[in-house]
């Protein structure tokens, strides 16, 4: 059963054509990425499923429910978390502090946020880190707390934009055990990555885009293989057998 619908997905952007009629389906605890070049219109797609872009056309359907238009808010509230490209933490606060603000999507009492606060620190491995102001955290420290904060809105669906960029081969490792714990937990996964030792690793699916418009879908085999995608995205030694 498909949790997210995404159909004839259009963004313009004054007389730019970001995304172009695509059109893709989610199952429910698939972990599910989207690849293409930079400038291909991931991000934007990520922002139009939760309205931080108004749509120009197109739907969005989240448990069979037409959710187009939603307020931002609104579509957290209903089940979907996402994280963003580049972290933006509140710098003066804890780590602590930092998920408890998320939390309180779910919460009504600050004891309940940070008890469950601090759940989703242990979960992401940084419950040792929660009394550190998140500016002082490293990348890698920021990148799972910025997951932590969307995992404490409690999803049901999570858009992961990019959350492996940056990180050192044993960070990457780290990143591609807590996404698959989190699929583990039940919540459906969507997630855009460069990093093809990620996304190749970890995904069920994987639908590619160039130029905002569709060019391949399928396995992760299926879409290494596609000469579109080789073309667009991944390169003729990727295509040989140089694996990342």
């Amino acid at each position: 059963m498909a949790i997210l619908e995404v159909k004839n997905l259009t963004k313009n952007f004054g007389g730019l054509r970001a995304v172009d009629n695509v059109t893709f389906r989610v199952g429910q605890g698939e972990i599910f990425g989207l690849i293409g070049p930079n400038g291909s219109g991931k991000t934007t797609i990520f922002n139009c499923i939760n309205n931080y872009y108004p749509i120009t056309s197109g739907n969005v359907i989240f448990k069979g429910k037409d959710i187009t238009g939603w307020k931002t808010h609104k579509v957290c509230h209903l089940g979907i978390g996402r994280t963003f490209q580049v972290v933006k933490p509140l710098a003066r606060m804890t780590v602590l502090d930092n998920v408890t603000a998320s939390a309180f999507c779910r919460s009504g009492t600050i004891r309940e946020a940070q008890s469950e606060a601090m759940k989703v620190l242990d979960f992401c491995s940084l419950l040792d880190q929660k009394d550190k102001l998140a500016k002082s955290l490293p990348v890698g420290g920021r990148k799972r707390l910025e997951i932590a904060r969307a995992l404490a809105t409690k999803p049901e669906l999570i858009l992961l934009d990019e959350t492996a960029a940056g990180l050192n081969p044993s960070e990457l490792t780290g990143a591609i055990d807590l996404i698959k714990k989190i699929r583990d937990k039940g919540i459906t996964v969507l997630i855009v990555e460069h990093i093809m030792k990620v996304i190749m690793t970890i995904s069920d699916r994987i639908h590619a885009i160039n130029f905002g418009q569709t060019i391949a879908e399928g396995t992760p085999s299926e879409v290494a293989n596609n000469p579109g995608v080789i073309k667009a995205y991944l390169g003729e030694a990727y295509a040989q057998g140089e694996r990342y």
